[in-house]
C-alpha cells in the first residue's frame, strides 16, 4: 500500500508517533505546549487533529476539540515558516469545519493572532472580544496556601456556567497533569510549560476565592516564568494579576461561528472566568 505522506501534500489525522514533528512545528512559533498537551489533544478528540504533510514532513496542523455538541474549540493552527503563503491554514481550518459540521456541532470558537485573523474571518468566523495573555518573571511571592487545598475536584456546575458547556474531560485531564486547588466556589489549575509554567483554568464566584486559589498556586511557581491567560473585560482578573507581578505581552481575538443556527448559542460568563484554560483549548 503505498505511503500517504509520500505524496507531495495530503492532509491526515496526526497519531502519537508525530509527536516529535509536532514539537518542532510549535518551538518554531515559540509556544508553550509539552509533548504532553499535544498528547492531550490527541487522546481527547483523535479524530478532530489534523495535519498537512508536504515532501513527507509535517508542514501545518489544526485541531478542534469538541465539547459534546454544544461546542468545539479550533487551536493549535501552525505552519512551519518556510511553508506559508501556500494556503495550508485555510485547507486545514476547511477541514475542521468539515468534520464539526458532520459531527452535529452547534458552535465553534477560537482565539486568533494577528497572523491568523483574516483567515478566520474568510471562513465564516465573526469578532467576539478581546482575550489577552499576561507573563510574571521569576521573582519571589509571600502569598501562602489556601486552606481548602483539595486536590481532587471542581465544582462541575460552576465551570459549565462559567464556560458555556460541559468541558469535564478536558478538567480531568488536566488536573492529572498539573496542581489544583478548589473550594465549593471556585476552582484554580497550573500546569508545567517548555518556556513558562502556565496559571489557569480558573473559575470563581468572586474575586477574593480566585486571589486565594491563585495566590496558593503562585507560592511553587515564583521561581519561574508564569503565563496567566485572561479576560481584560473581568475587572477583578486584571487586579489580581497586576497585584501579584504579571503584565500584558500579548493580545489576541476570541472568534466565533454559529454551525447550526436552529440552536441557541452558548451563553458564558466571563465574569466569572478568571484564567483561561489555553489559547488552544478555550
Amino acid at each position: 500500500m503505498e505511503n500517504p505522506d509520500s505524496k507531495p501534500e495530503c492532509i491526515r489525522l496526526l497519531q502519537p508517533f508525530d509527536i516529535d514533528q509536532l514539537i518542532v512545528l510549535k518551538t518554531a512559533a515559540n509556544w508553550n505546549q509539552l509533548p504532553s498537551d499535544w498528547e492531550r489533544l490527541l487522546m481527547l478528540q483523535p479524530d478532530g487533529c489534523f495535519g498537512l504533510f508536504a515532501g513527507g514532513r509535517l508542514a501545518a496542523t489544526a485541531t478542534a476539540l469538541t465539547y459534546r455538541r454544544d461546542l468545539a474549540w479550533i487551536g493549535m493552527v501552525l505552519t512551519l515558516p518556510e511553508f506559508r503563503g501556500r494556503g495550508y491554514a485555510s485547507r486545514l481550518m476547511a477541514r475542521c469545519l468539515q468534520f464539526l459540521e458532520a459531527s452535529g456541532v452547534t458552535e465553534a470558537k477560537l482565539d486568533a493572532t494577528s497572523l491568523g485573523i483574516e483567515i478566520y474571518r474568510r471562513a465564516g468566523f465573526t469578532d467576539e472580544c478581546p482575550v489577552e495573555r499576561w507573563e510574571r518573571p521569576p521573582a519571589p511571592f509571600d502569598g501562602a496556601r489556601a486552606p481548602q487545598d483539595c486536590a481532587g475536584q471542581w465544582p462541575p456546575e460552576l465551570d459549565w456556567e462559567a464556560f458555556g458547556a460541559d468541558r469535564s474531560a478536558l478538567l480531568g485531564s488536566l488536573q492529572r497533569s498539573g496542581s489544583v486547588m478548589s473550594c465549593e466556589s471556585g476552582y484554580a489549575m497550573s500546569r508545567d510549560g517548555s518556556n513558562a509554567a502556565y496559571l489557569g483554568p480558573c473559575v470563581a464566584r468572586d474575586t477574593a476565592t480566585a486571589r486565594t486559589l491563585l495566590a496558593s498556586l503562585l507560592v511553587p511557581l515564583a521561581g519561574r516564568p508564569v503565563y496567566w491567560d485572561l479576560f481584560p473585560s473581568n475587572i477583578g482578573a486584571v487586579a489580581i494579576a497586576r497585584e501579584f507581578g504579571f503584565e500584558p505581552v500579548r493580545q489576541l481575538t476570541r472568534m466565533s461561528r454559529l454551525l447550526a443556527p436552529e440552536r441557541p448559542r452558548m451563553r458564558p460568563e466571563h465574569n466569572l472566568v478568571f484564567c483561561l484554560a489555553g489559547f488552544e483549548l478555550g
